[in-house]
């Protein structure tokens, strides 16, 4: 092919692409008002538009059920301070000394 048809095949191409979106974007664009409603049809018709209700209250009390572990802990985070400069670090265990071999007298 010669570059004079390839460069028209692609306008070609293109302008069938253009003319394909603007079809499609024409029906997304227009300021057409939905058609009247017959008449005894309610808001709903079935699918869903009714008003939002409140929710039911609740039968359980407000808070949850207290926990019987609860504690409080060790160390506030909020504090001022650093946090491991509050908690006491563990003692560490002994080394064990090794025996003394005895030393052989001449």
């Amino acid at each position: 092919m010669s570059e004079l048809q390839l460069l028209l095949w692609m306008s070609v191409i293109h302008v069938v692409g253009l003319i394909a979106v603007a079809v499609l974007m024409i029906p997304a664009l227009r300021d057409e008002e939905p058609p009247a409603e017959q008449e005894g049809g309610s808001s709903d018709d079935g699918w869903g538009n009714l008003p939002i209700r409140p929710p039911a209250p609740s039968r359980w009390p407000g808070g949850g059920i207290p926990l019987p572990d609860a504690e409080q802990s060790r160390v506030r985070l909020r504090g001022p301070g650093r946090i491991a400069d509050r908690l006491s670090h563990p003692q560490r265990r002994r080394v064990r000394e090794p025996e003394r071999q005895p030393v052989r007298a001449r």
